[in-house]
């Protein structure tokens, strides 16, 4: 898989399913960030009426998975996650735009680790941040 090949693929993302189901919309893609946004509608929602914690890990998963595997894909390479911690910091009652944006805090050879913050584009608040410690592995053949 090229480079090229790689990013074409991540921003189709929102045609797969669980990706689509969340709402994630790619807007950039490198080895060192990725942005996107979800616009936050009552199918996001939990029965009480906020947003689900699960669409911002689900953000914070897809875009380290992302950036990280884009850092990599040269080597023949892709990344996957070990671990996420994702911490829900403001509800939501949607009808917003939330910001994903996703840095490496480590790159290395074998593992990398990533910081992803999900921010209210109409209040400027963090909705939630995560960390994503992810393995680069070799790609399928």
């Amino acid at each position: 898989m090229t480079t090229t090949d790689f990013l074409d693929a991540a921003r189709s993302l929102p045609e797969r399913a669980f990706v689509a189901a969340a709402g994630l919309v790619v807007d950039e893609v490198t080895g060192t960030r990725v942005a996107g946004h979800i616009d936050l509608t009552d199918e996001h929602f939990t029965p009480w009426g906020v947003v689900h914690g699960g669409v911002y890990a689900t953000a914070v998963e897809s875009a380290a998975s992302i950036g990280a595997s884009a850092a990599v894909v040269d080597r023949g390479q892709f990344a996957v996650g070990v671990h996420n911690a994702t911490d829900f910091l403001r509800s939501s009652n949607g009808g917003e735009r939330a910001l994903v944006v996703a840095e490496p805090l480590q790159q290395g050879r074998v593992q990398q680790l990533w910081l992803v913050t999900v921010t209210s584009e109409q209040s400027g608040n963090a909705l939630a941040r995560g960390q994503v410690r992810l393995q680069n592995v070799p790609l399928p053949a």
